[in-house]
């Protein structure tokens, strides 16, 4: 359980896909990032657009932040060494759900294999609590528009009860008004 909760800590949403880095997955895989890589350049026709993509500079520059909460969330802030060059080739690959799942292909040894099944899983883990999330949200809409008719109710009972307190007062100020005209001793 350990192990997803570190994998799913390395799912980021970039360009609206859940995706990892090549970095983390080579630190998954217990590969340098190079060698996976070449792994991917080798067999290119597995990883398109779709599957993989190389993260822009400015991407890159805007997730810094939270790959190093990340990593240091994991206690593992050494295994990390950020590039503050910017150039092409130093930035990094993101691959998609499917891209990860394309790279069993490619990476054959049992770690490999090991943690492609644990990955898969983290996916899947992330997948259901955004449909939990998404009830939540559809319930709380729902809440929010059943507290607004509410409100409405509210506000027309406090109208009619300000308006029969008015009439009361109104009712109270004539019973006790002066009276004019003859008045008699008693």
């Amino acid at each position: 359980m350990q192990i997803i909760k570190s994998i799913q800590s390395r799912i980021y949403d970039i360009r609206g896909e859940r995706v990892m880095l090549d970095f983390d997955l080579a630190f998954l895989y217990e590969v340098e990032t190079r060698i996976l890589n070449q792994s991917v350049k080798r067999n290119s026709k597995r990883f398109p657009e779709d599957f993989m993509f190389r993260l822009t500079a400015n991407e890159f520059e805007s997730m810094q932040s939270q790959i190093v909460t990340a990593y240091e969330t994991n206690d593992n802030s050494s295994q990390i060494v950020m590039s503050s060059q910017k150039h092409r080739w130093n930035l990094p690959y993101a691959f998609t759900e499917q891209g990860v799942a394309m790279l069993s292909g490619v990476l054959n040894s049992d770690k490999a294999i090991s943690m492609n099944i644990a990955i898969m899983r983290a996916f899947v883990d992330v997948r259901k609590i955004l449909v939990k999330q998404i009830d939540i949200k559809d319930k709380l809409d729902e809440i929010v528009e059943r507290v607004g008719e509410h409100d409405i109710q509210l506000h027309h009972l406090y109208q009619a009860m300000e308006n029969l307190i008015d009439e009361k007062v109104a009712q109270k100020k004539w019973e006790e008004r002066e009276r004019i005209g003859f008045k008699q001793k008693r």
